[in-house]
């Protein structure tokens, strides 16, 4: 079996506009992965090499990320209908510490 393929669809500066974008097409049920230098999460730099962060998603999903960020950049991104989401899959309770 072999892994998915993970295409980057944005390039970010700094992690809190990743995040941003990330949370978006989360919200959108797309599979996403950020990927950054961990010297400017240190550092908190969000300019040039070290403050770059990399937004990727599955490749079968380029093309609905791709629509996500041009309906941002031009201003007309709405919230979809609740019941379009994807249904949440009930996680795991955590047992408690004594």
């Amino acid at each position: 079996m072999s892994s998915p393929e993970y295409v980057e669809v944005y390039s970010a500066n700094g992690q809190l506009d990743a995040d941003m974008i990330r949370l978006m097409f989360e919200a959108a049920g797309l599979h996403v992965l950020t990927r950054g230098e961990s010297a400017g999460a240190v550092y908190g730099l969000t300019v040039g090499p070290l403050g770059e962060v990399r937004v990727l998603v599955l490749e079968s999903e380029v093309q609905a990320a791709n629509d996500l960020l041009t309906a941002m950049e031009n201003g007309t991104l709405e919230n979809p209908p609740a019941n379009s989401y994807p249904p949440v899959e009930p996680e795991d309770e955590e047992t408690e510490l004594e």
